[in-house]
């Protein structure tokens, strides 16, 4: 069993201005299944709307912040809860600073290879 903090674990960029990840847990920890990360992102800033063949399942931690697929906006606040299936489109932007946990599956071409 691996016990930690979150804030234990360096915030990396991730390329998108005002947006931090923290790899929480990662098949280098020993994880099979799935990936836990952790965003951050300032009050203003965004993740533009992409997609991926696996899911996201993302929970809120903090803040508030708009989450769409290109066609509806759902205004999202902690303790709301978000699947986006494989291949829909999804994009964030943060209303305030803005906290979220985001889980994926352990796949090569969806966790950077430091993490494996």
């Amino acid at each position: 069993m691996i016990v930690k903090h979150y804030l234990d674990v360096d915030e990396e960029e991730t390329g998108f201005e005002g947006v931090g990840i923290r790899w929480l847990v990662t098949p280098k920890l020993g994880a099979k299944n799935f990936a836990m990360r952790y965003f951050t992102m300032k009050a203003g800033s965004e993740i533009p709307i992409h997609s991926h063949d696996w899911e996201h399942e993302i929970f809120i931690m903090k803040g508030e912040g708009v989450i769409t697929n290109g066609e509806e906006e759902h205004h999202v606040k902690p303790g709301n809860f978000l699947y986006v299936p494989p291949n829909e489109p999804h994009g964030y932007r943060a209303i305030t600073d803005f906290e979220f946990l985001c889980l994926i599956p352990a796949k090569k071409e969806a966790i950077p290879e430091d993490k494996w």
